[in-house]
C-alpha cells in the first residue's frame, strides 16, 4: 500500500492505492456482517438459555446464557473496531487504523475474564453455603440442545470469515464460540446426570466449571494478541520467503537486519541489502524496487516494504536488532531469538 505526501502542502496525503482501498472496505464490511449475525444469533440463544434458566432453576445453564450474553458484546465490539480499521491512513495514522483490531481483541479478554470470575465467585459462594437447589426441569435440556447446535454454526461461519479476510479478532471471538460450545456440551452432560444421579449439587459444580474456562479462555486470547502489541512476529517461514525473493533479484546481496511487524491484518517489513558500492544512487534505487516488489510477491498481506541499500562488505556495530538467514538458521537450531 503506498501513500503519496503532497509536498506543495508540506504534509497533507493526497490518499492511496485505490485497489488497496477497494480491498479493505470490502474486508471491513465482511467484518460487519459477521459480526451483525453474531450479535443477532448471539442474542436469540442468550435470551433463551437465560430464560429458560430461570425457568428451570438450572446455575448451569443461566451460566451458559450469560456466557452467551458476553458473545453479544464481543460482537458488537468487533463491529465497532471494524468500522475503525476500515478507515483510510491520515496525516496522524501513516500506517492506518488496524491496530484498532489487536486493541479491541485485547478488550475482549479482560470483559470475557471478568464474567468468568463473577460467575466462578457466585457459584463457589452458593456451594460453601451449602444453598440447597431444586432438580433443572426439562427445558433445560432443550434449550441447551438448541445452543449447541447454534453455537456449532456460528462459530464456523466466524472463523471462515476471520481466515478468509485474516481477521485475528474474528478468528479470536470464534475460538471464544468453540468454547462455548464446549461449554454448552458440558452443561448438557451435567442436566443430564443432575436429572439422572437426583443430585442438584451437580449442576452448580458445572458452573463453577464453565467459569473456570471462560477465564482460561480469555487468558489465552490475552496472550495472543501481546505478540502484536510487542512488535514481535512469530512466522518464521516468512522470513525465509523473505530472503529466497531477494535471492531472485540480481544485484541484491546479503538481506539482514529483516524485521516484520503486523499491523492488524497487514505486514510492515523492514530490511537491509547490499549492493555493488560503485553503482550509482539510480542503479541502486531500482534494485530496492525489485527487492520490494519481490517481498510483495512472495509475502501474503504486506502493507509496505522499506528497503536500506549498504554496498557490499559494510560493517555497522551498531545494527543490533534484526533477522538474517544465519540468525535464522541458528534459532531453529538452538531456540533462542533471532538477532543479527
Amino acid at each position: 500500500m503506498t501513500i503519496e505526501i503532497d509536498r506543495r502542502g508540506g504534509s497533507g496525503y493526497r490518499g492511496f492505492v485505490e485497489h488497496d482501498s477497494t480491498r479493505l472496505a470490502a474486508r471491513g464490511r465482511t467484518i460487519v456482517v459477521a459480526s451483525w449475525i453474531g450479535i443477532v444469533g448471539n442474542g436469540v440463544l442468550a435470551i433463551l438459555k437465560t430464560v429458560a434458566g430461570f425457568v428451570s432453576g438450572s446455575a448451569a445453564v443461566l451460566s451458559d446464557g450469560i456466557d452467551s450474553g458476553l458473545d453479544v458484546l464481543t460482537s458488537g465490539i468487533t463491529l465497532v473496531a471494524a468500522r475503525i480499521t476500515s478507515k483510510p491512513p491520515d496525516i496522524n495514522h501513516p500506517y492506518g487504523h488496524s491496530r484498532a483490531e489487536t486493541i479491541a481483541t485485547k478488550s475482549l479478554s479482560f470483559v470475557i475474564f471478568f464474567a468468568g470470575s463473577q460467575l466462578a465467585f457466585t457459584t463457589l459462594g452458593q456451594l460453601l453455603r451449602g444453598e440447597t437447589r431444586a432438580l433443572p426441569g426439562n427445558v433445560a435440556l432443550w434449550v441447551t440442545g438448541v445452543s449447541i447446535v447454534g453455537k456449532i454454526g456460528l462459530a464456523l461461519h466466524k472463523h471462515m470469515v476471520g481466515r478468509s479476510v485474516n481477521s485475528p479478532m474474528l478468528v479470536a471471538d470464534a475460538k471464544n464460540m468453540r468454547a462455548d460450545i464446549g461449554i454448552s456440551m458440558g452443561v448438557l452432560v451435567g442436566l443430564v446426570l443432575t436429572v439422572q444421579l437426583d443430585t442438584p449439587v451437580l449442576d452448580s459444580v458445572v458452573a463453577l466449571l464453565i467459569s473456570v474456562w471462560i477465564m482460561f479462555v480469555a487468558f489465552r486470547i490475552f496472550l495472543q494478541t501481546n505478540t502484536e502489541l510487542m512488535e514481535g512476529y512469530h512466522d518464521e517461514e516468512a522470513y525465509r520467503q523473505i530472503f529466497d525473493a531477494i535471492d531472485c533479484v540480481a544485484g541484491a546481496e546479503h538481506p539482514h537486519r529483516t524485521r516484520i511487524r503486523s499491523v492488524g491484518a497487514m505486514q510492515i517489513v523492514d530490511l537491509d541489502i547490499e549492493v555493488d558500492g560503485e553503482l550509482t544512487v539510480r542503479e541502486a534505487h531500482e534494485i530496492a524496487q525489485r527487492a520490494e516488489r519481490a517481498i510483495k510477491a512472495a509475502v501474503e498481506n504486506v502493507y509496505d516494504v522499506l528497503v536500506h541499500v549498504e554496498p557490499i562488505g559494510n560493517v555497522e556495530g551498531s545494527e543490533r536488532y534484526g533477522v538474517s538467514r544465519r540468525a535464522l538458521d541458528d534459532a531453529r537450531t538452538s531456540g533462542d531469538g533471532c538477532t543479527d
